[in-house]
């Protein structure tokens, strides 16, 4: 990965010929998880503001919403998301090869794209072997419909067992002066093998920012 001052940002340049803003735009709090929706005015505002200051990463998934937080960013270059389901108010991690073709093309019918650049596994699915997962998004690749191929708070273990079956461009994990235990292994491998990282929570979910 090199770096490049641009725009006011550090652009980061990853394998496979990415090159994005050293900072991104996490979306999850627009409409879920952190208090009630925001008012759609606001986060349009909001995503403008982002752009013109240089920012060329927006981050959602298809559990955000679910697809609300897909359909408001559909104008945009983005990363989303696949791999936890929502069903009957349950959460639960899939990486069952039909699942997760069938949520890429709910994902591409959301967004009003034809392909995705960032395709991230959100959570492993640990009933599924990786190979199995990371074979079925190759094809999607093939088929133009995803970019590139990412995880997301995965093991070194299942990154290098990944990146035998094509290459990883970003794993997403957090990180942070409160979770650092990535330093051990996670991060060392992705050095190796030249794969980006995508820090989440830097603030510690909010722990580092608070007051006395």
């Amino acid at each position: 990965m090199s770096l490049a001052p641009r725009m006011g940002f550090w652009i980061c340049s990853w394998s496979h010929g990415l090159e994005v803003s050293g900072q991104g735009l996490r979306c999850m709090g627009m409409f879920a998880f952190y208090g009630p929706p925001k008012p759609e005015s606001c986060m349009i505002a909001l995503i403008h503001h982002a752009i013109d200051s240089g920012i060329t990463v927006l981050d959602t998934s298809n559990v955000y919403g679910p697809h609300t937080n897909e359909i408001l960013l559909a104008r945009v270059k983005l990363t989303t998301k696949f791999g936890i389901r929502y069903e009957d108010g349950k959460y639960s991690y899939c990486g069952d090869p039909a699942y997760l073709r069938a949520a890429c093309e709910a994902s591409l019918k959301c967004l009003d794209v034809d392909c995705i650049d960032l395709y991230y596994q959100h959570r492993i699915d640990t009933k599924i072997p990786i190979e199995v997962t990371i074979g079925e998004l190759k094809r999607l690749v093939e088929e133009g419909k995803i970019k590139h191929i990412d995880l997301s708070e995965a093991s070194a273990s299942t990154i290098r067992r990944a990146h035998t079956i094509h290459p990883i461009t970003v794993v997403r994990l957090e990180w942070s002066l409160r979770s650092r235990d990535v330093e051990e292994e996670i991060v060392p491998t992705c050095r190796e093998l030249g794969i980006g990282i995508v820090a989440y929570s830097l603030l510690g979910r909010g722990f580092l920012s608070s007051g006395p």
